[in-house]
């Protein structure tokens, strides 16, 4: 089939629009007519990761199931679906219900093609386009994916939204409620206010966390985490950052750290009491360092991917929170047609965005 799509040649370019060909779904597959798709900074990897191009991103979609496979039964032409990341479902994480571990998460979502090394697009001249990004690739009027990766939503509810929920949301959340258990009363510093960091200070509140206070350079995304939970801000950028967190949580139960930057890292664990834990997400940003003396007191520094989420249950609870106003990820959104991501990319990059969702 034809799609439109959303195309990156070249590292330093611009996403390009051009018509591709689709395959035809495979057995175990679904057809997916885009409605809305997140722009995440993990859209950008393959501008400075070696990922094989031209490629087509996009990981936060949502649509209407068009076509299935034959061997799919649990969904049907016509479902509202939200997509999130693959996994293969079979393997030891996957089956004890840890799907964002899956032993082959990293090929199956950040290549941009099959386990083989194969695409399902050609472009207008019958060339190879990498069109498995994150088993999806929404930035397109089509994708085709795996059925196991699409969650069923009620067809009442605003989808072109509802993409944003299948990666940077749930990280957040998920993070919060289901990697760390943040329990009542308990205190968590986050450091970095964007999407995610968000995502967890709503969840932090969801959570009847006593303290929360969030970390970021930018006023405007403090006096956001205000709005959506924080109990205390603090500025990044100041020369006693690790007074001011002990000062306000006595040492935090919890630290969260979206940034990815060592120097952050280092101050989200020396910002903990004892037996403390700090959950790590997204790309690091050079090597980590960590004094022995930092986990001597018993100290847990956690990586998470995807908020440590079962997909089809996770994004439903999300939903949930936010039919009950706890969880208002759509106030951040700011939609964007297909055709302007670049202006989407630069609304991104410069913050003045929150969540960026492309529109086909």
């Amino acid at each position: 089939m034809q799609t439109r799509a959303a195309v990156l040649r070249d590292p330093k370019g611009c996403f390009g629009i051009e018509q591709l060909t689709l395959d035809d779904p495979a057995p175990d597959e679904v057809v997916v007519e885009i409605a809305g798709a997140g722009f995440c900074h993990t859209d950008l990897l393959p501008r400075v990761a070696p990922i094989v191009m031209p490629i087509v991103c996009g990981h936060e979609g949502a649509g209407i199931v068009r076509a299935t496979g034959a061997d799919v039964t649990d969904i049907a032409v016509g479902d509202h679906v939200v997509m999130s990341f693959d996994f293969c479902g079979d393997c030891r994480n996957c089956v004890s219900g840890h799907p964002s571990y899956c032993s082959s998460f990293f090929p199956r979502n950040m290549s941009g093609t099959r386990l083989d090394g194969s695409t399902n697009a050609k472009d207008a001249v019958g060339k190879a386009v990498s069109a498995r990004w994150f088993g999806q690739s929404s930035f397109a009027d089509y994708a085709v994916v795996a059925a196991r990766n699409v969650v069923r939503v009620g067809a009442e509810l605003p989808l072109e939204l509802l993409g944003a929920l299948g990666c940077g949301f749930q990280t957040g959340a998920g993070a919060v409620l289901n990697s760390l258990s943040v329990q009542r009363g308990t205190s968590i510093a986050v450091f970095g206010a964007g999407a995610v960091g968000l995502a967890a200070v709503m969840a932090a509140r969801i959570a009847d966390a006593d303290t929360i206070v969030a970390v970021d350079l930018n006023p405007d995304r403090l006096e956001l985490a205000t709005r959506y939970g924080a109990t205390h801000v603090i500025d990044g950028a100041a020369d006693d950052l690790g007074k001011q967190l002990h000062a306000v949580t006595g040492g935090a139960d919890y630290a969260f750290d979206t940034t990815g930057v060592p120097k952050v890292i280092g101050t989200a664990i020396d910002a903990l009491h004892s037996l403390g834990v700090c959950g790590l997400v997204g790309v690091q940003r050079g090597e980590l360092r960590i004094n022995p003396m930092q986990l001597a007191t018993g100290k847990t520094v956690m990586g998470i991917v995807e908020g440590d989420s079962v997909p089809r249950q996770f994004i439903p609870e999300l939903i949930d929170y936010w039919r009950r106003g706890e969880f208002p990820f759509d106030e951040l959104i700011t939609k964007f047609p297909l055709a302007d991501i670049a202006a989407a990319e630069r609304a991104m990059h410069s913050g003045k965005v929150v969540k960026a969702v492309l529109i086909p």
